[in-house]
């Protein structure tokens, strides 16, 4: 049962407008469904947005930043709660065993070590937690082409795919996550 889900997604507030539709949209849609955000802790960017949406829609959200960042990304005090954390290894793992599921929005380097860290543990065995990707406007296209080319060059196996899910919409990700909690 997916109770709680950790949303990786970009500090900037300079993301274009769809991204931050999209951030918001997920925050409220989990709210509606009582499902908890887990995040990076920050008050900016596309993290701000999705935190603020499931607060003002009476959800709960929990926030893990390191001491380091909690001043340069702003640290979002207004949350359900906010743990600092000494390094972004404890950082890391905090978001991965506090999730029941993730969702990654666009994003820049971080948002891709994120993703990369849970797919490969994923694939490692350590965990079978869903993994959805949020494709907003084509954003991960690229990746997922390289994606297609590591598997073509026998890096990865083809079952590479079942690793995680890709969809377009913060709807379409909240629709993934009903159906996986549907079958339950």
């Amino acid at each position: 049962m997916i109770r709680s889900v950790t949303v990786y997604c970009s500090s900037s507030n300079r993301a274009p407008d769809p991204y931050f539709n999209e951030a918001e949209a997920l925050g409220r849609g989990l709210a509606e469904r009582k499902i908890g955000m887990v995040f990076g802790g920050g008050h900016v960017g596309l993290m701000g947005c999705a935190a603020d949406a499931v607060m003002r829609c009476g959800g709960q959200v929990r926030g893990v930043i390191p001491r380091f960042l909690e001043e340069r990304e702003v640290a979002h005090y207004g949350l359900t709660e906010l743990r600092v954390v000494e390094t972004m290894h404890e950082r890391k793992m905090l978001l991965t065993g506090w999730a029941d599921a993730f969702v990654i929005l666009p994003g820049g380097f971080g948002t891709l070590d994120e993703f990369l860290e849970i797919l490969t543990w994923k694939h490692l065995g350590h965990h079978e937690k869903p993994i959805i990707l949020l494709n907003v406007d084509g954003f991960w296209d690229q990746l997922l082409q390289f994606f297609e080319r590591i598997a073509k060059e026998k890096m990865v196996g083809e079952s590479y795919r079942a690793f995680y899910d890709v969809c377009d919409s913060a709807e379409e990700a909240l629709a993934l996550i009903d159906r996986h909690n549907a079958s339950v």
